[in-house]
């Protein structure tokens, strides 16, 4: 049933994608973020939907009539340059084979980038693109939370099989990231029963990322905590006393072995894990340090640990049995393409933060751009979790922080055509506004 269901969707949409491709956009980041073929046990479960919405949608940007333009932006020629030094890496990589298997997955993922930053232009397709992003996700925080609350807190809660958020650490940091735009979507929202069903993944949501017994989520959250509360558009003594309030209960609620695993973070130097993933990003460090452009994709092999690594016999680095990998977004890209690579990196999140902070102080008190205040303060808080739980995972290339920055980008153009528009004189030509051009 499962896997008529998600084919007849698929197959329901491509008619429209082939006349719209922010569509295509839409059902693209619905496959990529939330998997929900791999839900299905059937012949659904390999398909390659994400490639036939991808390829249609590419079509529909020659045949459909929709504008399309790349925003004009820092922001993306820093995504681009980044793209480009990645291909350097690549031919300079340690194994330059296994590099460019990679690299070809994470151009896919961004090409579908530049095509929603092309393609959404309307206010409704930023509102639909945030649904999208928000219930991918959002589905397994509600469904994790339930589970978390029928176990005790004594089970993990773990994602669906493939893609970026199979893991428990993974899956709780994704989950994480969605809460504020679930909170976004809630303050926005005038349906009675929406809200509701709103209110309660997020509280899902919350409950399913300590189910996950992530202690990087449980940093992150905290962080997120904090920003969410200086972000929130409600008053601050209500909020503030709500947060405490249902992060005392949760904490409460929680098993003494998720309680004694949380603990390990003071106590670090004892603990396999935590030292494991010390070793790698120093490993990353010291590659940086060796090799300009990094080493490459997939570099991640005993053989490069026992070069590399400060202590190459450790467990995690020469066990041929444990997964290797940087477990930090910072030391992933540093680790892969070098000191170019994750300043370039780090230029696009610090561009996205910047440019939702400019959001926000050109709308603020305007009543008619409420909702861009609203949504640009809730990427800054996604932006913090992201930030503090990237640090303990290799999510550099994941789809939803790229799917924030589109966010944020497309809501800069919006505002900045609406304000062109208003400005123009009765008979007179309009101006292009600032960020609407094409690169």
């Amino acid at each position: 049933m499962r896997d008529l269901l998600i084919t007849g969707i698929v197959l329901g949409a491509v008619p429209f994608i082939f006349r719209h491709a922010w569509i295509g956009v839409l059902m693209w980041t619905w496959l990529s973020i939330m998997n929900p073929h791999k839900l299905a046990f059937g012949f659904a479960h390999n398909a390659p939907f994400a490639a036939l919405v991808g390829g249609v949608t590419l079509i529909a940007l020659i045949t459909g009539k929709d504008k399309i333009s790349l925003p004009r932006n820092g922001t993306v020629w820093a995504l681009i340059f980044l793209l480009l030094w990645m291909g350097v890496t690549t031919a300079f990589a340690i194994y330059p084979e296994d590099s460019l298997n990679q690299f070809e997955k994470v151009l896919k993922i961004q090409v579908m980038t530049f095509v929603a930053l092309a393609v959404l232009h309307e206010r409704s397709h930023i509102q639909l693109f945030v649904w999208v992003n928000a219930m991918s996700i959002g589905f397994y925080g509600l469904k994790g939370g339930l589970f978390t609350l029928r176990s005790g807190g004594g089970e993990r809660v773990w994602g669906p099989p493939g893609g970026f958020i199979e893991g428990n650490n993974e899956l709780g940091l994704a989950m994480l990231m969605v809460i504020p735009l679930l909170f976004y979507l809630f303050a926005t929202t005038e349906h009675k029963w929406v809200r509701r069903g709103l209110l309660l993944t997020m509280l899902m949501s919350a409950v399913a990322v300590l189910g996950t017994h992530s202690r990087g989520a449980l940093l992150a959250i905290v962080a997120m905590g904090g920003m969410l509360w200086l972000r929130s558009p409600v008053n601050k003594l209500t909020s503030g006393v709500a947060i405490l309030v249902a992060g005392g209960l949760l904490f409460t609620f929680m098993p003494s072995n998720w309680h004694e695993r949380m603990g390990t973070i003071r106590t670090y130097e004892q603990d396999s894990s935590a030292m494991g993933r010390i070793n790698a990003w120093e490993t990353a460090l010291n590659i940086a340090k060796d090799r300009p452009t990094g080493a490459g994709f997939e570099a991640y092999t005993p053989l490069v640990f026992g070069i590399y690594a400060p202590n190459p016999a450790e467990d995690r680095a020469a066990n041929p049995n444990h997964a290797r990998a940087s477990h930090s977004i910072y030391f992933q890209v540093l680790g892969e393409h070098g000191w170019i690579g994750l300043f370039l990196f780090l230029s696009i999140w610090w561009l996205v933060w910047r440019e939702a902070g400019r959001l926000r102080t050109q709308t603020r008190g305007k009543r008619e751009y409420d909702w861009v205040v609203h949504l640009a303060s809730m990427c800054q808080v996604t932006l913090v979790g992201y930030a503090v739980g990237g640090a303990f995972l290799s999510l550099a290339y994941f789809d939803l922080p790229y799917n924030l920055m589109v966010i944020v980008l497309v809501m800069r153009r919006w505002l900045d055509t609406q304000l062109a528009s208003r400005q123009t004189p009765v008979g007179s030509a309009m101006p292009s506004p600032v960020g609407s051009g094409v690169v």
